[in-house]
């Protein structure tokens, strides 16, 4: 690890683990939760909201902020926290997710990724060392390397040669990065093939990355395949380095990759679904815009503290039929604190050494719907 930057693990239970990240911009509880602010904001919900959720870092992505304002922007700002007023630790991917998402608009070549802007259409390169140095600029804390991401289900082919530019890419990342303030993350890929995870995993390794993600996973696979992968990728890890599993996902997905012992995670939907009205509790699933709620004074959950749970069921679902921009506001603002609560169930179940049971709970709840 580089100054500034340690991980500790303070408590196991199976392969579940707690502990702490510290980073230059403070300690974090692990497991985490990482909401996604793309452009420098989570969407809907200002960056004080956000800390009242119970987040402690935050995730950008460096293809977005380099088209929008662009890396010298947010370096004059003084780095990616101090330009959007946040206080914690902060994570930039690489651009590699959006060779995935933007498939029609992408080439990829050994050199790197070759995009049309979905802004204005514009080319766009990103290679492993103009990667670096864009993520070096925008200051987080915690920067990925480029990688090749391809959807699932795949031929074997194609998923091998991806995942064998990725660590071409990483050894390439490494050699190119040089802020020291500034971690720098390699991503097993592979698909769902084991030999091709256990290859990854492998040659990162003798990279010795301060940190280890699990990527290509999220992108059309189901839970059980995502298990499966995690079950053969994650013993292949470093012990003694964080774990980070990208772009995932649903609260059933994270309770499932923590008993995997993955030690991070990320994704859009609490603030995506709350725009769209499902909001999530630990008693399951909750539809705003169904009828039954249309007189139920209750609030979401009786013990959260957000604010949403200050109002009754019946006026979220107000909200929402009225087209009130408040509606999708608290809605995001619930889910986020909810995945902060998820999350520190997990942890304070591991150093109780209770994890099983109260996996085996929260998921027996989460499967609900109403």
């Amino acid at each position: 690890m580089q100054p500034g930057f340690s991980f500790t693990v303070e408590a196991t239970d199976g392969a579940a683990r707690a502990g702490v990240l510290t980073t230059p911009h403070g300690s974090v509880p692990t497991p985490l939760f990482m909401p996604v602010g793309t452009a420098a904001t989570v969407k809907g919900v200002d960056i004080g909201r956000v800390a009242e959720t119970g987040a402690g870092m935050l995730l950008s992505n460096a293809y977005h902020l380099h088209l929008r304002p662009g890396e010298a922007i947010v370096e004059q700002g003084g780095g990616l926290a101090r330009f959007m007023g946040w206080h914690g630790p902060t994570l930039t991917d690489s651009g590699g997710y959006q060779v995935f998402s933007l498939a029609a608009q992408v080439k990829v070549t050994e050199e790197g990724a070759f995009f049309r802007s979905h802004i204005d259409g514009a080319p766009v390169a990103f290679t492993p060392e103009n990667s670096m140095r864009i993520q070096e600029r925008i200051g987080a804390d915690i920067a990925m390397q480029m990688d090749h991401v391809v959807a699932l289900p795949a031929e074997r082919g194609p998923v091998a040669d991806a995942m064998r530019r990725s660590l071409r890419w990483a050894e390439r990342c490494r050699a190119a990065h040089r802020r020291s303030d500034q971690a720098l993350f390699g991503i097993v890929q592979g698909g769902l093939d084991p030999e091709l995870r256990l290859e990854s995993a492998a040659g990162l390794r003798q990279l010795d990355f301060p940190g280890y993600a699990v990527g290509g996973l999220s992108v059309g696979e189901g839970p059980e395949a995502m298990q499966a992968t995690l079950a053969v990728t994650v013993p292949a890890l470093p012990a003694d380095r964080p774990r980070y599993l990208m772009g995932v996902g649903q609260p059933q997905d994270i309770v499932s990759a923590v008993a995997a012992g993955i030690d991070m995670f990320d994704c859009v939907l609490p603030t995506r679904c709350g725009r769209n009205s499902l909001v999530y509790t630990f008693a399951g699933q909750v539809r705003l815009r169904n009828a039954v709620h249309s007189t139920d004074q209750r609030p979401l959950e009786e013990d959260c503290p957000c604010l949403a749970c200050r109002h009754s069921r019946s006026y979220l679902r107000h909200l929402f039929l009225a087209g009130e921009m408040l509606g999708p506001v608290l809605a995001s603002i619930h889910n986020l604190t909810f995945y902060q609560r998820l999350v520190g169930r997990l942890r304070e179940a591991i150093r109780a050494g209770q994890f099983e049971s109260e996996r085996q709970a929260l998921l027996a709840m989460l499967d609900n719907a109403g």
